[in-house]
């Protein structure tokens, strides 16, 4: 399992930005990333003291980012940018976030990798019940060794 503080190490967001609590499973094509972030008072994504179902896409591309950083680490690589480029057949199940009792579930599994860019679907949880699917197009920028 891997924590949030060993999160905010792979990816640009950290500490409150971070939306993700852990990684309970990841390999080559998959992950599976859980949240409790959404009841936080604090959430950055909050506007109004609201959280949207839209929002629930941030922690999709959140765990898209960490799977990218755990296979870059892997490879002895650090990902110095990437980008949200595309969204396609997204939808969104319209919900009052602040009303789910149970923490977020959120699964991306790659489809497509060419020379850094990415195209992933993304699932996201509560439950049993499916909040947000879709398909993510992810530009990578730039490498370092």
């Amino acid at each position: 399992m891997i924590n949030h503080e060993e999160l905010c190490c792979l990816i640009p967001h950290s500490y409150d930005m971070c939306l993700l609590d852990r990684v309970d499973f990841w390999d080559d094509n998959k992950i599976v990333c859980y949240s409790k972030s959404h009841f936080l008072p604090n959430n950055p994504l909050r506007r109004e003291e609201n959280l949207s179902s839209v929002h629930l896409i941030e922690y999709a591309a959140q765990a898209m980012a960490v799977h990218g950083g755990l296979h870059d680490r892997e490879q002895g690589l650090k990902m110095t940018e990437g980008y949200l480029a595309a969204l396609r057949d997204v939808k969104i199940e319209l919900c009052d976030i602040d009303l789910l009792k149970t923490e977020l579930c959120i699964k991306a599994t790659k489809i497509l990798s060419q020379e850094g860019n990415m195209i992933y679907t993304f699932n996201v949880f509560a439950a049993e019940n499916e909040l947000v699917s879709g398909r993510a197009t992810v530009v990578a920028i730039s490498h370092n060794k």
